[in-house]
């Protein structure tokens, strides 16, 4: 503990430590935006986040169904189109993700990538310590000032000459900042993220020719797309910049947003490069929205590929709507990584890779997502042997507008396997998330927050509505039980009892169990689990 202190302005209080270097970030200006956003915007964002439970309730019983809005046909038919993209946004066919810690963000502007998303959301655990050294990080690899030692191995980095082009991915608006309160209320963590990250680099970023460029994770409707834009406006017109200043790539992962492509790229048009097709949350949204539907039951995750129908025509959709638009259209995430000490499994994965980034580019996608630097060459080579030039905005796939398309659930089964493998997935990744880490490699996949919403949502939905398995047996409170009772047996004795203490497994079960046998649907796992280590 530094013992370091900070002003700060009226109804401002700062109820995270100030470490080394926050002073830096935590500065007057910088607190004075954050407030301005706050007051001016977080009651709608709390008006939209309570719509979204109000619209699931409706979805519950029946009232309402997913499907393209009335209202909004005229958006759909017009002719418009946005902003051409900056230079160092015109290609983007390999972009790298991960978290914001200080060798993660040295190695993979290193990685030869075109771009690289650097992830305060689904890649890292929100932490008040992770959220501020992740701001000084970036800041750092925007001045070129960025280095990094290993203690342990000794092994030094520094940034290359030629780096990728940094995006920055803020939090949903769903997750708060508890440690910084406005007038006595917590600031929202997307804000947080994003206004801090403007406000201390967009000068250098000028000066450098590039831009300040964000990913916003997790929109539902044009509505909270329109919140966005005006905040953006606001940040832009507080620091004296020129409208259009700000470039954002949405990720379309949530199932009500895939019906408001138009809208979503029409509200943020100033400000649109990209949407992105992220297949994880999707799927977790897809179970999520459709909770009570015992028509809408998924098989086993990994059936659940980009193959399957619905999943292959959301991507052909956000394909043609961005292309349309003049936007890119980003592909997603491939799970697979590197495999150590067996050549046999890690050529089998890296096949996988290659065959997924080959059917994104022959698909249409201008680029998409890797999650280590050893596969860039693998996306770049498959996006390279498709892609004559910068990007492919010239294919315009035929798409309907049925929502049976997006909504019919694919076949395939349920297992005993795949019901274990959920169990184990989600208890590691929620130790690891509660001991700071939020991109963690379990059995040879690089699995974050959204791939473990899938796996809790999928126990959740298979029991609520008794799916089953292959095998014959039923999923119900019982099985599971057995199943959880059984799979956390095997892990303590893998572990250690130092090792499952030291990483929180207790409570990790424990928020585990309240997710998947609770009738009511947590929104997201990382709601409970923030409160956590909000208080930790």
């Amino acid at each position: 503990m530094s013992g370091t202190t900070i002003s700060t302005p009226d109804g401002v209080t700062v109820r995270g430590e100030i470490r080394e270097g926050y002073d830096s970030i935590l500065t007057d200006e910088a607190l004075e935006l954050l407030a301005g956003i706050h007051r001016r915007f977080d009651s709608e964002r709390r008006r939209l986040l309570k719509a979204r439970l109000e619209r699931q309730a409706r979805l519950d019983s029946g009232e309402e169904q997913l499907d393209f809005p009335a209202e909004t046909a005229a958006i759909r038919a017009g002719e418009w189109t946005v902003p051409p993209a900056p230079a160092d946004l015109a290609d983007r066919r390999v972009e790298i993700t991960g978290p914001v810690d200080r060798k993660m963000i040295i190695n993979a502007l290193n990685s030869g990538a075109k771009g690289f998303m650097a992830d305060f959301e689904d890649a890292s655990s929100p932490s008040w310590t992770n959220m501020m050294d992740g701001q000084i990080n970036l800041r750092d690899a925007v001045h070129g000032k960025i280095d990094f030692t290993d203690e342990t191995s000794g092994k030094s980095y520094a940034l290359k000459a030629d780096t990728a082009v940094l995006i920055v991915r803020a939090r949903g608006l769903h997750l708060d900042e508890v440690h910084l309160e406005i007038d006595g209320a917590p600031m929202a963590g997307a804000f947080f993220d994003f206004a801090l990250y403007l406000l201390h680099n967009h000068e250098e970023l000028k000066k450098r020719g590039t831009g300040p460029y964000f990913y916003l994770p997790k929109l539902e409707t044009r509505h909270e797309a329109r919140l966005w834009s005006l905040v953006i406006r606001h940040c832009e017109e507080t620091l004296g910049l020129e409208r259009g200043t700000v470039r954002v790539t949405v990720l379309i992962e949530t199932l009500p947003a895939a019906f408001e492509l138009d809208e979503i790229i029409y509200a943020l048009r100033e400000n649109l490069t990209a949407l992105n097709a992220g297949r994880w949350d999707y799927i977790f949204s897809y179970i999520k929205r459709q909770r009570t539907d015992g028509s809408k039951i998924l098989p086993d995750r990994a059936a659940v590929t980009m193959a399957v129908p619905f999943m292959a025509e959301y991507a052909k959709r956000v394909i043609a709507v961005c292309h349309r638009r003049g936007a890119h259209a980003m592909g997603g995430m491939s799970a697979f990584i590197p495999v150590k000490g067996d050549d046999a499994k890690n050529e089998a994965a890296m096949d996988k890779v290659k065959a997924d980034k080959t059917r994104e580019a022959e698909a249409g996608h201008d680029g998409a997502w890797v999650a280590h630097p050893a596969l860039v060459p693998i996306a770049m080579a498959a996006f390279d042997k498709v892609m004559d030039g910068p990007n492919q905005l010239s294919k315009v796939p035929e798409v309907a507008e049925d929502r049976d398309l997006y909504l019919t659930p694919p076949g395939g089964d349920i297992t005993h396997e795949g019901v274990r493998g959920n169990i184990d997935v989600a208890i590691r990744y929620l130790s690891s998330w509660l001991t700071g880490r939020g991109a963690v490699p379990i059995h040879n996949l690089m699995e974050d927050a959204a791939t473990a919403e899938i796996s809790r949502a999928q126990l959740w939905q298979w029991r609520v509505h008794g799916a089953v398995l292959a095998s014959g047996e039923t999923v119900d409170r019982a099985y599971l039980e057995k199943a959880i009772t059984s799979v956390v047996e095997e892990l303590k004795a893998e572990l250690g009892n130092e090792t499952w203490s030291r990483n929180r497994a207790d409570e990790a079960v424990e928020i585990f169990r309240e997710l998947v046998m609770d009738d009511s649907f947590e929104e997201f796992l990382t709601l409970p689990a923030y409160r956590r280590i909000a208080s930790a």
